[in-house]
């Protein structure tokens, strides 16, 4: 089963769609972050240190998108 599959199934479920669901905004503030950051020609690093965090916790956020 692909990650496709795997999606697919489980919000074929109510309760994990309504969960889903519920992170739309989330997931639409990371993807507006992603493009103010490319736009602006920053590297994760720089975005992570003027944010005061390390760079590796601003990759988990931006991979969170293709991970959907």
């Amino acid at each position: 089963m692909n990650h496709s599959e795997l999606k697919a199934k489980a919000l074929s479920n109510p309760k994990v769609k309504a969960a889903y669901d519920e992170m739309a905004p989330e997931f639409a503030l990371l993807r507006q972050m992603l493009k103010a950051r490319q736009t602006s020609g920053l590297s994760q690093a720089e975005v992570a240190e003027r944010m005061g965090t390390k760079p590796p916790a601003l990759t988990r956020l931006e991979s969170s998108l293709g991970n959907g």
